[in-house]
């Protein structure tokens, strides 16, 4: 079934790319120049929210004390396994020793990141594809081939994720000390109980960053700089950000901002008919890039796993 299922995409994705070989063949030279411009700016605006997750993954600090106990205690557990009791407190004791340290840093953290990623899915299609792909998936679902559905589902995304994953300060040093007392004590199956409980408890947290909505913010600013002297260059610009904010609307990304995606979209065409007419969209411009960019702040969203 999964192979049906992949030629089917797969034949989506040539018919697409056929029917996009037809527009470009058949559309003036001025047009696919505009589009290509405009795929310009969603490239870059693409590359630069990459940069700035980048950013602030480089200023995510790493405590190497803190990686090490993990390194220590996952070795704990290997050592128990192996009915090596002795080196498994000596591995432990160290482990606890490292934590005091970490303990010792002023203003430690509640969750302490043990390390940082960034990962970038990209949405190919358009927001037309999203509603396709949902209706697809559901009535997959309704027949129950779930893992067809799924394979549909995971590929609607288009964003960034900053992902840390940390330690709980509040919890793994007292787990460690627990296990180390059961070790003394002779409960090796205690200690080992505690100990992999512990490293269970490790809390992913996800920053998620919509694409769409950065890609709509850069192609309203290009649309700015070049609406007084290419009027037809600005109109495509505008039409590839509402583009952008149908498919992040479609793909589920919300934000907590008083702005919605159709007032977006109604200050978008406002600005449209005004360039088509006297052009004087210069106010118009500064407030919607405003309310992006506001909206872009509000709906990146911080989950915790």
């Amino acid at each position: 079934m999964k192979k049906v299922l992949l030629s089917s995409v797969a034949a989506l994705a040539l018919l697409s790319s056929g029917l996009s070989a037809a527009e470009t063949k058949a559309a003036p030279k001025a047009q696919v120049a505009q589009k290509a411009s405009s795929q310009s700016v969603k490239n870059a605006a693409v590359r630069n929210a990459k940069a700035r997750a980048n950013a602030q993954k480089a200023d995510v600090k790493i405590v190497k004390e803190a990686v090490e106990a993990v390194a220590l205690t996952q070795q704990t557990l290997v050592q128990l396994s192996q009915n090596k009791k002795d080196e498994a407190i000596k591995s432990l004791e160290k482990a606890i020793g490292k934590m005091e340290v970490v303990l010792s840093h002023p203003n430690a953290p509640a969750l302490l990141p043990l390390n940082a990623s960034v990962v970038v899915s990209e949405f190919p299609g358009t927001a037309y594809d999203v509603e396709n792909a949902v209706i697809t998936s559901i009535a997959l679902l309704e027949k129950k081939r779930v893992q067809d559905a799924r394979i549909i589902v995971q590929t609607l995304k288009d964003e960034i994720d900053l992902i840390t994953i940390n330690m709980p300060l509040a919890s793994y040093p007292a787990a460690l000390k627990l296990a180390a007392r059961f070790l003394h004590e002779g409960k090796v199956a205690e200690a080992q109980k505690v100990l992999a409980t512990a490293l269970s408890t490790f809390v992913e947290v996800d920053v998620v960053t919509p694409l769409g909505i950065v890609e709509a913010q850069d192609l309203i600013v290009a649309a700015s700089k070049v609406a007084k002297t290419d009027k037809k260059l600005a109109l495509a610009y505008l039409d590839a950000a509402k583009a952008a904010l149908k498919k992040a609307e479609a793909l589920g990304y919300t934000s907590t901002s008083d702005t919605t995606y159709k007032m977006l979209n109604e200050a978008i065409e406002k600005i449209e008919k005004e360039i088509r007419g006297k052009n004087k969209a210069e106010k118009l411009f500064e407030n919607l890039i405003a309310k992006l960019k506001e909206f872009e702040e509000k709906a990146v969203k911080t989950l915790h796993k």
